[in-house]
């Protein structure tokens, strides 16, 4: 028989729809009693399907005894529990490098998007205030400096994208890349201190939480403009704020926050922030792409023990 998986959260029609044609799979958001068919049915669960912003917590993989491989749709991993896999031997595995171009490509969405106020201007123009006057000067973007908090997959890949705008490129990881052809800031506050956009690309966790504090906010100063399309917990949302109302900072484009899918309400009333609901990669292609994955790693593991794509933590 076909081993049984546990789905929390869901995938695409199509990628469910694949994924269910080769295993049996129960969603846990279809059980009228989750914590009563956790206790009765979570022994027969070997894998679990999870995606990034839900992960795989302690909690939840007590109830499945018998769990053997989490398969999670994302790259970020700071949601599940890797002291416990480790511990019970549960095979982690994600969907890296597929997702690259499109949260890219956000990325650099959000940095025209602010800078230069398309969204603001569609408002404008849909409430019928252009007849009543032109709509503000904005920012441009070629030519300007780049810092870029996290230069890995996609943080390099912004910069690639980023170099077509003629733009000047800095910076900072928690350690000097041999190579790398940008120069090295050593620290998120002299990296802000240094740009004119502060792009955010690093990973989540505890040891990036509120990376972006106060102290950067200010060193990035009254013309410079922060985005982020890594994780929200790496900047200080009440300070993001804080610096937005008080012009401490020109604007910010963002794609993840701190208590998705929650969005403070003053966040959604300031005209010098673009907000978008964790969309880095929401396009058709690349959920294919990721759910491919998903699928591929499952049946790796139950035919030959081994993962395509297996995800560790530090």
């Amino acid at each position: 028989m076909s081993p049984e998986i546990l789905q929390v959260g869901r995938l695409s029609p199509g990628g469910e729809a694949k994924i269910h044609a080769a295993f049996n799979v129960s969603l846990l958001a279809d059980q009228h009693n989750q914590e009563t068919f956790l206790k009765t049915d979570g022994h027969r669960f070997h894998g679990l399907i999870t995606i990034a912003p839900l992960g795989a917590s302690q909690a939840l993989m007590s109830r499945l005894p018998n769990l053997k491989v989490i398969a999670c749709r994302g790259i970020g991993l700071e949601k599940i529990d890797f002291n416990y896999t480790r511990t019970h031997g549960i095979a982690v595995s994600w969907t890296p490098d597929v997702l690259t171009d499109c949260v890219a490509d956000i990325g650099m969405g959000l940095i025209i998007d602010t800078a230069r106020g398309i969204s603001a201007s569609d408002r404008h123009v849909r409430a019928g205030l252009w007849p009543k006057g032109v709509f503000p000067l904005a920012t441009k973007v070629s030519g300007k400096k780049l810092g870029i908090l996290g230069l890995g997959k996609i943080g390099q890949a912004i910069g690639r994208r980023a170099a077509g705008f003629g733009m000047e490129i800095r910076y900072h990881n928690r350690n000097r890349l041999i190579g790398c052809p940008y120069a090295y800031e050593p620290s998120a506050e002299s990296l802000a201190a240094w740009c004119d956009f502060l792009m955010v690309a690093v990973s989540g966790g505890a040891h990036t939480r509120h990376l972006v504090n106060r102290q950067v906010l200010t060193a990035l100063g009254p013309k410079g403009f922060v985005f982020n399309v890594a994780r929200g917990s790496v900047i200080d949302e009440a300070a993001l704020i804080e610096a937005l109302q008080s012009k401490t900072i020109a604007g910010a484009g963002l794609d993840v926050y701190e208590n998705e899918p929650h969005v403070p309400k003053a966040l959604q009333g300031l005209d010098n922030v673009v907000i978008a609901p964790h969309i880095g990669s929401g396009t058709h292609e690349t959920r294919a792409a990721m759910e491919g994955l998903v699928l591929e790693n499952l049946q790796s593991f139950f035919s030959t023990g081994k993962l395509v794509t297996p995800a560790s933590k530090d």
